[in-house]
């Protein structure tokens, strides 16, 4: 299995699609609540394992991280996992340094 990456503007063209990828951020909680993609769902990496059946529903899953580190070994342990076998599971290059879409944040100003 070769780490599947797609870019920051690839991510931003499925999301305006008819059929969405579901988007698993990785981040820690209080890096999530600071920034995240609009309608991301936050698995920390540390939780993802736990947390997989939740996720053996999705035909597409993308996974980002701060930095595009973290979400590639979540790429890694959704591919080995059986109840992911059919999903296609991708990593966003850059994590969110390199996202120029909308950001939402759980921090109060």
């Amino acid at each position: 299995m070769v780490d599947r990456e797609i870019t920051p503007e690839e991510v931003a063209e499925l999301l305006d699609s008819d059929d969405p990828p579901l988007v698993v951020d990785v981040s820690t909680p209080p890096e999530f609540d600071l920034q995240h993609i609009p309608g991301s769902l936050n698995v920390p990496l540390s939780d993802l394992y736990s947390t997989l059946d939740r996720l053996s529903e999705a035909d597409h899953i993308v996974t980002v991280c701060p930095r595009g580190e973290a979400s590639l070994q979540a790429v890694r342990l959704l591919s080995a996992y059986e109840g992911t076998n059919d999903a296609r599971i991708e990593s966003m290059a850059g994590g969110l340094d390199a996202w120029d879409g909308p950001l939402e944040s759980d921090v109060e100003e």
